[in-house]
């Protein structure tokens, strides 16, 4: 399972929300390539960075935080907050993201998602189904939309989407464990068993689903394995580092394989 370290972003600092409450803002550091040094350092590949100013003015602002990560690290970045054009998204890219999550977008522009994951493929475009009381939540999670989350992924899937982040809005940031029983339920809905026959005439059989990537509530480094064995392809892990709750040693460790 892949451990994605998130940084949010407001005014070019690194902090983190509480339930994804901007006035429940916590600085932690003034410069967010210090601490995505430290990630690299600690053997971590991947980062998950959110523009926070993005997602609240609806299109990229914190786009010189992202250039600055990814030309001075080798960290693969996921850039998500605010992207609504194929500008932004030009932007994004041109400034470093290895991918992009969309997840406003993919509620009320369709057609404009389906037209990046078409042009970029789905190595490149994340769908972000983050939700609460499972309906899918927009615009920096400040509205709730009518989708219901599970038939959102499903629609999407459909549309050959392989990579999602959910994030369970009510634990976000809250320390209280993640939603397992919640990514059980998106897996178990999302998986399907294709049949084949090979030349030899032996029917074969592959099971299929999306890559999904938990995020929100992560206390304990004890609750990885569970994730892992529900299923999840990568985690996102964010105020748990920042308070000490997970330290990056134990981090490297887990990617080495020596726990």
């Amino acid at each position: 399972m892949r451990i994605i370290p998130a940084i949010d972003i407001i005014d070019g600092k690194c902090v983190r929300l509480s339930k994804g409450d901007y006035d429940t803002k916590k600085i932690y550091n003034e410069n967010p390539l210090e601490i995505a040094k430290q990630f690299e350092f600690h053997g971590i590949q991947y980062l998950h960075l959110v523009d926070l100013d993005g997602a609240k003015s609806k299109h990229i602002v914190n786009n010189k935080v992202l250039e600055s990560i990814a030309t001075r690290t080798n960290l693969k970045i996921d850039f998500g907050g605010g992207l609504k054009t194929d500008e932004d998204l030009h932007i994004a890219f041109e400034s470093g993201a290895h991918q992009i999550t969309g997840g406003s977008i993919a509620v009320k522009d369709k057609e404009t998602f389906l037209g990046w994951l078409k042009k970029y493929g789905p190595q490149k475009i994340i769908l972000g189904a983050d939700a609460k009381n499972e309906k899918v939540a927009v615009a920096g999670w400040l509205e709730e939309s009518d989708e219901e989350l599970i038939p959102f992924v499903q629609s999407y899937q459909k549309n050959g989407i392989k990579y999602i982040i959910c994030t369970d809005i009510s634990k976000d940031g809250m320390l209280v464990g993640p939603s397992f029983e919640l990514y059980e339920k998106i897996l178990s809905k999302t998986m399907k068993t294709e049949t084949s026959i090979t030349g030899s005439g032996v029917e074969d059989k592959e099971v299929i689903g999306v890559n999904l990537i938990a995020s929100g509530g992560i206390s304990s480094f004890e609750e990885l394995p569970r994730l892992k064995e529900i299923g999840c392809e990568a985690t996102i892990i964010g105020k748990a580092i920042y308070e000490n709750r997970i330290s990056l040693k134990q981090l490297e460790n887990y990617i080495l394989g020596n726990v």
